[in-house]
């Protein structure tokens, strides 16, 4: 989709692996803004692309390394705001005429103290105290800075953490202030914004008005389909869709036996009663179940439900008259990652992605409409959409469904007990207002059963272990600090409402070195 109408804001990406924070903390402030590696930004990229103003990222490498990545010398004549981040800094010294040394005594990692050198508006907000706390991490350091540049703060071992040629509004930075550890790195990006002239003309509203332009254009007359897992992503796209090309798209819906409690009528009757989709709902339980049946390793349960998906869906999408248009929730991130930092952009869609490897085989071209979105952006969409904010605000839930929170054989006593303490666990977890707290949480049920009593009775039932995790973009995670009253009230709910579960234990696993799923 393009972007004319609105600001555009350049990221070059050296590599670094906080780049997508840098976006994320631009989009919050409402400016548009794209990621492109250092080698694809050529001066005819520049020039189309014509950016209001470039950030420089940081990045792994050495200036001082012969054949280390620069920016295009171009950029520096264009008379646009530039801003270098650590790496970025150091090639922008570099290039402009400063020098960078590496050995003993340059390196900076972890948390740092930067103390002011005079007044600087990029700086507004900063220096409330003599020092600012910020993020190092580089190996090298700039020893010279370039003419006309001007030092205005310093750390231990970065004597230039910040320097700015105000006439040029070239800016400078040693640290990282995209991530959290430096607390006041929002306001810089703010500032920098600022002094950059933008407006801050990105917002859902005008999204939702050019995205629908788009897909009309693109599609035409032709029919769509799409995959409804009844995710964020894939709802989104497809309220998205529909309000644009109404009875073109319709909507396949894949119930493979392994979902919630009630969360296939939930998602049908949303999408077909109460937005007027077309939605078909294929009950293909018996199918998945029955090629699960006797299987215990998790990464053949993954695949047999994969592929079984991918048939399941052709089968229905070839009833489809006139479709020529597969929709696909693909999101800003998914984007990024399938560019190549050291070999250019890849045209290849991840097999992660909803129904990978479909579009070639079944003659399908691809509407992604939430390519150029991150998560978060996506739920704001979708509340601009009407979407019901149970479905904006819900937690991640995997493809493969209750299989990988049912370590071991899948049997449907085992999914039907784990339902109801799902549906009981969650509940709980509304009831005392912690849901959005949250990033992910669910019930794994144990393949193991241990002795209990009930009454004046002896049971020998399933254990079942609690997940809650906090996160912010599911690569790390941790777990939820719940209190010891709120897990014994759970237990006992869960124990006394879902027959086959007499002991319940809560997972304290962070990750690394747990995974957030179970399988």
């Amino acid at each position: 989709m393009e972007h004319n109408t609105h600001e555009r804001l350049l990221i070059i990406d050296f590599g670094s692996q906080v780049t997508q924070l840098i976006a994320r903390r631009l989009r919050e402030l409402n400016v548009y803004c794209e990621i492109h590696p250092y080698q694809n930004v050529t001066d005819a990229f520049l020039a189309d692309f014509a950016p209001k103003a470039v950030i420089l990222s940081g990045g792994p490498d050495s200036v001082t390394r012969e054949g280390s990545p620069r920016a295009p010398d171009s950029l520096f004549g264009m008379g646009i705001p530039v801003l270098g981040i650590c790496y970025g800094q150091q090639t922008m010294m570099t290039q402009l005429g400063g020098k960078v040394v590496s050995g003993e005594g340059t390196a900076e990692f972890g948390r740092a103290f930067v103390t002011p050198q005079g007044k600087l508006q990029l700086l507004d907000g900063w220096f409330a105290t003599d020092k600012e706390q910020v993020w190092m991490s580089h190996g090298d350091h700039v020893s010279e800075i370039a003419p006309g540049f001007v030092v205005y703060g310093t750390s231990p071992n970065a004597p230039y953490a910040i320097t700015a040629d105000v006439a040029r509004n070239f800016y400078a930075v040693q640290f990282h202030p995209e991530v959290h550890h430096t607390p006041n790195g929002a306001k810089l990006y703010e500032n920098f914004v600022r002094l950059a002239g933008f407006s801050g003309d990105w917002t859902m509203g005008a999204y939702r008005e050019q995205a629908i332009a788009a897909i009309r254009e693109q599609v035409g007359d032709s029919h769509v389909i799409c995959a409804l897992s009844g995710g964020v992503d894939s709802s989104v796209a497809a309220a998205l869709i529909h309000e644009a090309v109404g009875d073109q798209l319709t909507c396949v819906f894949v119930d493979h036996g392994l979902l919630r409690l009630n969360e296939a009528e939930e998602v049908v009757g949303m999408f077909r009663d109460h937005m007027n989709l077309h939605v078909i709902h294929a009950e293909e339980q018996d199918l998945f179940l029955g090629e699960l049946e006797g299987q215990s390793d998790p990464e053949t349960k993954r695949k047999i439900i994969g592929k079984l998906f991918i048939d399941v869906f052709q089968k229905y999408a070839n009833g489809i008259d006139g479709a020529k248009f597969l929709a696909q929730g693909t999101l800003y991130p998914d984007v990024i990652e399938s560019v190549s930092f050291s070999g250019g952009p890849s045209v290849t869609i991840k097999s992660h992605h909803n129904v990978g490897g479909l579009p070639e085989k079944m003659g399908l071209k691809l509407v992604e409409p939430l390519r150029e979105l991150f998560k978060d952006e996506v739920r704001a969409l979708g509340r601009e959409l009407g979407l019901p904010a149970s479905f904006i605000g819900r937690h991640p839930f995997p493809g493969p469904g209750l299989a990988i929170r049912c370590p071991g054989e899948i049997t449907r006593a085992k999914l039907d007990i784990l339902r109801k303490a799902d549906a009981v666990y969650i509940d709980q977890i509304r009831k005392h207002g912690l849901y959005d707290d949250i990033w992910q949480a669910f019930v794994a049920i144990l393949p193991v059963r241990t002795v209990g009593v009930m009454g004046d009775g002896r049971t020998y039932d399933y254990a079942c272990a609690l997940r809650a995790v906090t996160s912010v973009d599911g690569m790390t995670a941790d777990y939820y600090p719940f209190s010891h009253e709120f897990l014994g009230e759970t237990a006992t709910r869960i124990i006394n409402e879902v027959p086959g579960i007499n002991r319940v234990t809560y997972d304290i696993t962070s990750k690394p070195p747990g995974t957030i799923e179970w399988e």
